[in-house]
């Protein structure tokens, strides 16, 4: 799929610069394979499947002359890499300085949840056009959730109030462009953490069971599982 988009509106910034080290496989996170293709490799499919017309800039690892190709064969003329950070943070900002003058929205996905569904995209994109300044996808959580101090329970918050929450995050390029300049804080995880230190409301959106974070061994075997379900029902359609 290979498409220009002049003057655009939208981008999508997909952080892909993370060193993978609890995934235990040698190399960075976005090099390791889900059946035929890399974890970037899906990202990127996700994102220009999500039909948004919207510039997109790939955050990799400084030097990282390998994922820069697979971006080279996978993207079009509308995809551009710029190097990351030491910090998530500072790869974001580094996408975020490249982004055009015309782009209004942004979404900030992680390439480690390499299997979002394309609807994701657009129901964040779509949340964003509907006046909301922040907004994030979150599934609710099936387990019980326990706060815990010096080991000992401090508190069991309301199950029905909680969700675990996944990229794309979306924004105003303004907003987060601001709030990127004001904070700076190594235990903050995601943006939508960020634009909450400033006390801007953030929009909770549905997301996807599949939109998982790939960080374990485990999470591989089950993005493995799922590529291979699909290539299985694939074939069955044909």
């Amino acid at each position: 799929m290979v498409w220009l988009v002049v003057n655009p509106k939208q981008a999508i910034v997909l952080v892909a610069a993370g060193s993978g080290s609890r995934l235990g496989m040698g190399v960075p996170k976005a090099q390791v394979r889900i059946g035929d293709a890399t974890i970037l490799e899906h990202a990127l499919r996700a994102c220009l499947a999500s039909r948004i017309d919207a510039h997109v800039c790939v955050v990799l690892p400084p030097g990282d002359d390998t994922l820069r190709a697979v971006v080279d064969h996978s993207g079009g003329p509308s995809v551009t890499v710029v190097e990351g950070g030491v910090t998530r943070q500072a790869s974001v900002r580094a996408g975020l300085s490249t982004l055009p003058s015309t782009v209004r929205y942004v979404l900030v996905h992680d390439a480690a949840r390499a299997l979002t569904p394309p609807e994701v995209f657009r129901r964040v994109l779509q949340t964003l056009m509907d006046g909301a300044e922040a907004v994030t996808p979150g599934v609710a959580v099936a387990d019980t959730i326990k706060s815990v101090s010096d080991g000992w329970v401090a508190a069991t918050p309301a199950r029905a109030g909680l969700r675990a929450i996944q990229t794309p995050q979306g924004f105003t390029l303004q907003l987060l462009r601001r709030v990127h300049s004001e904070t700076s804080d190594a235990d903050i995880t995601d943006d939508a953490m960020l634009v909450e230190s400033l006390g801007v409301p953030v929009r909770v959106v549905e997301g996807h069971p599949e939109a998982f974070k790939v960080t374990t061994p485990l999470d591989l075997m089950l993005a493995e599982a799922l590529v291979r379900r699909a290539r299985e029902h694939a074939g069955e359609q044909q």
